[in-house]
C-alpha cells in the first residue's frame, strides 16, 4: 500500500523555473552575454542548496557590473517564467481530496523560486510539506536527499511514490526501495496513481 506520495515540480507540475532554456530567455531579454551562463554554473549549486540567496547569486551572475535594468525587472522576469500545468494539478488535487496518500514536493529549486510557485500555483492548499533542496541542503540526485525525505515523513520506502520527470533523480529513490514513476503526462501518471490503488 502506498502511503506517501512525493512530486516534483518543474517538469511535473509546472514548467521547469530556471533551466537553460529560461536563462536564454533571459540572456535574450536582457542583452547578456554566455558570461551569465558560466557564471550561473558556478553558483548554481550554492543557490539551490540554500547557501546563498538570490542576491548574491543575482550579485554574481548579473549586476557584477552597471545594467539598464533593474533587480526588481530581472527577479519578475524569472517569476514569469514560471508556469503550472493545469491538468497535472488538478488531476494531484483530486488526489489529495481522494485522502489516500499523504502528499509532498520533493524538488531542487532556490527557495525564492521555490517560494513563489508554491504561493502561486496553490500547491500549499495540496501538499501537506515541502522537500526542497534549499531547506534539506541537498539536491537530487543524491541519495541523501531522499533518505532525508523519508525521515521527515516517516515512511518506510515500499510504500512510497515518488514522481519525477527525470530518469537519473528516479534511480536512487528506486535503489531505497521507494516506488518511481517516470512523468511522462498527465494520462499516464493517472494511469499509475489508479494502479497503485490511490484514485
Amino acid at each position: 500500500m502506498i502511503t506517501h506520495c512525493f512530486f516534483d515540480i518543474g517538469g511535473v507540475l509546472a514548467s521547469n523555473a530556471w533551466d537553460r532554456d529560461q536563462r536564454v530567455r533571459a540572456m535574450e531579454h536582457f542583452g547578456l552575454t554566455e558570461e551569465f551562463e558560466l557564471r550561473h554554473e558556478e553558483v548554481v549549486g550554492e543557490w539551490e542548496v540554500g547557501r546563498i540567496g538570490v542576491d548574491e547569486y543575482l550579485d554574481n551572475t548579473v549586476f557584477y557590473t552597471g545594467r539598464d535594468f533593474t533587480r526588481e525587472q530581472f527577479i519578475a522576469f524569472m517569476f514569469e517564467q514560471s508556469v503550472p500545468d493545469a491538468e497535472c494539478i488538478a488531476l494531484v488535487r483530486r488526489l489529495a481530496e481522494r485522502g489516500s496518500a499523504r502528499l509532498f514536493t520533493l524538488n531542487n529549486e532556490s527557495e525564492v523560486l521555490n517560494q513563489h510557485r508554491i504561493t502561486a500555483f496553490g500547491l500549499d492548499g495540496i501538499f501537506l510539506g515541502f522537500l526542497t533542496s534549499c531547506w534539506l541542503g541537498v539536491r537530487k540526485p543524491s541519495r541523501t536527499i531522499f533518505e532525508h525525505a523519508l525521515r521527515i515523513v516517516q515512511a518506510r520506502p515500499e510504500s512510497t511514490l515518488f514522481v519525477d520527470d527525470r530518469a537519473q533523480n528516479l534511480q536512487p529513490a528506486a535503489a531505497l526501495g521507494m516506488n518511481t514513476h517516470h512523468y511522462v503526462g498527465t494520462e499516464a501518471l493517472e494511469t499509475a496513481l489508479r494502479a497503485a490503488g490511490l484514485l
